[in-house]
């Protein structure tokens, strides 16, 4: 039994795809079990409810090997620790608990690169307590997704514009959900390791916000630039779409450590190196997203 945690996501939705199409059984737990398609309620155990509550992990590891672990940080919650290691220190008694044989968890990368780097620190704090449970655990560790720019759909089809605090010719990797989904699914479906390990996953290039800019420009058929804001601007965006302060300044720092070289300090292997470019991923997400609006 494999137990996925935030199915209807987009990284949890492409893994429960894969795990159904290999035949396996696998149990979800969600909090709104409606929003999962028809087709895989049909096929799938749920344990209705989040997975920070102690019950409902205990209910859904039972009789589970291995559990796909992915946190989505509540942005108003009262601080770091409590977004990261509450939300998860249940779910590390219920692998005890239960018997959990393999965790497959969703981190950053840059261990070790700085004493605080915000959510990334606290990702690396949240896989060490799980790792401490004794259970085998392999992190997958990221860079910024390809698919976080979906948020700036509006103003890239409007204005020909998207916004950040990134040095518009700082070179770094990006990654996109589906080839961090198909990395999940193949260690989730292989029962042969042990231990603890990273497995970084970089996607094919590195590239700069202004290199992001020209090829949505080709992609899209309008120009489209990058505008980088102050990070004090960009903390007050946050604050103005209701972020709790603790998360604002933890996406802060996330930010600054991106800056200073974070995401960079992972050596590019073949084995991190995944297959969709950010051009494919222009042509088949953002631009279906975008739409003729212009």
């Amino acid at each position: 039994m494999i137990v996925v945690t935030a199915p209807t996501g987009q990284i949890g939705s492409r893994v429960l795809a894969t795990l159904l199409d290999s035949g396996e059984p696998v149990r979800v737990i969600a909090r709104d079990p409606a929003r999962l398609p028809d087709q895989v309620r049909e096929r799938v155990e749920i344990v209705k409810g989040s997975h920070s509550d102690a019950g409902v992990v205990d209910e859904a590891f039972a009789g589970a090997d291995t559990v796909f672990w992915l946190l989505a940080a509540d942005r108003r919650a009262e601080s770091l620790e409590a977004a990261y290691l509450d939300f998860t220190r249940p779910a590390c008694e219920a692998i005890e608990k239960q018997g959990v044989a393999r965790v497959v968890g969703i981190s950053a990368l840059g261990r070790g690169f700085a004493e605080n780097t915000g959510y990334l620190s606290a990702s690396h704090t949240m896989d060490d307590l799980i790792a401490g449970t004794g259970v085998a655990y392999r992190t997958l560790t990221m860079p910024t997704f390809m698919d976080n720019l979906l948020w700036q759909a509006g103003p890239i089809g409007k204005d020909g514009v998207f916004f950040g605090p990134l040095s518009p010719d700082l070179e770094a990797p990006m990654c996109a959900t589906r080839d961090i989904a198909a990395v999940a699914a193949k260690w989730l479906l292989d029962r042969s390791w042990h231990g603890v390990a990273d497995v970084p996953v970089l996607g094919p290039e590195d590239l700069s916000q202004n290199a992001l800019a020209e090829i949505m420009s080709d992609v899209l058929g309008w120009p489209v630039r990058y505008r980088q804001v102050s990070i004090e601007d960009f903390r007050a965006t946050q604050l103005a779409q209701g972020w709790s302060e603790p998360m604002a300044q933890g996406m802060v720092d996330m930010m600054l450590a991106k800056e200073a070289g974070i995401d960079n300090a992972e050596p590019r292997t073949p084995e991190a190196t995944t297959p969709t470019t950010f051009r494919q991923w222009c042509e088949d997400v953002l631009k279906p997203a975008v739409g003729p609006v212009r």
